[in-house]
């Protein structure tokens, strides 16, 4: 992963959230025409996201790429056939591949916390640990206070929406279903530490 010093956070996850409903139309057709160029041309020509201007567009569909893009074939198939919740945390997953900002404070700040049993997400917690990180790190050092605020809030979002927190920021234990589970450990098992769940817990898991 290497240092935080020289870590080259991308913060462009300001523009949205998890994208649900885009995500799945996006996924649905890559699983189509198995080509990430193709997709781009055909979301973008058709406006597939129904975006009203075309700079949206090409924004949107950039940022939806890149983050399914991170996903194994086997993840992709499960954001296109699987449940609610399990397209939720492969969403949820695709954001922490591609976002190691989202990653770190998945693993190093809410996994935590769940392990300690301190359940409590508070927008204390994330200020601390983006101004820990940005003692050491230029881009976060000179990030404005008003796109600190906004990150804090889509991430909370984004947690929500993967069902890691409540709607009172109450961090909850991770129910990864099979079919999830094998998605992960057949890519890359250190992604289960962007959920809140045990070693205990992921050893148990049925693969």
């Amino acid at each position: 992963m290497g240092s935080t010093q020289n870590t080259k956070y991308k913060l462009s996850f300001t523009s949205g959230s998890l994208y649900y409903r885009d995500a799945i139309k996006v996924a649905e057709i890559y699983s189509d025409l198995r080509d990430w160029d193709l997709v781009k041309q055909r979301v973008t020509d058709d406006n597939i996201l129904h975006a009203r201007t075309g700079s949206s567009i090409v924004r949107t569909t950039r940022e939806l790429i890149q983050r399914l893009s991170t996903l194994t074939s086997e993840q992709l198939a499960v954001l296109v056939d699987g449940s609610r919740q399990e397209q939720n945390q492969v969403l949820w997953l695709a954001v922490c591949k591609h976002y190691a900002f989202v990653r770190e404070f998945a693993v190093e700040i809410v996994r935590e916390k769940y392990l300690r049993l301190d359940w409590e997400l508070t927008y204390t917690d994330f200020d601390t640990f983006f101004y820990a990180k940005a003692e050491m790190n230029e881009i976060l050092e000179t990030t404005k206070d008003s796109t600190r605020k906004k990150l804090r809030q889509v991430l909370f979002l984004m947690l929500s929406e993967a069902e890691i927190i409540s709607t009172t920021n109450i961090i909850m234990p991770a129910m990864l279903s099979t079919q999830v589970a094998r998605a992960i450990a057949n890519d890359d098992r250190t992604y289960f530490t962007v959920f809140p769940i045990s070693d205990a817990d992921i050893r148990n898991l049925k693969l």
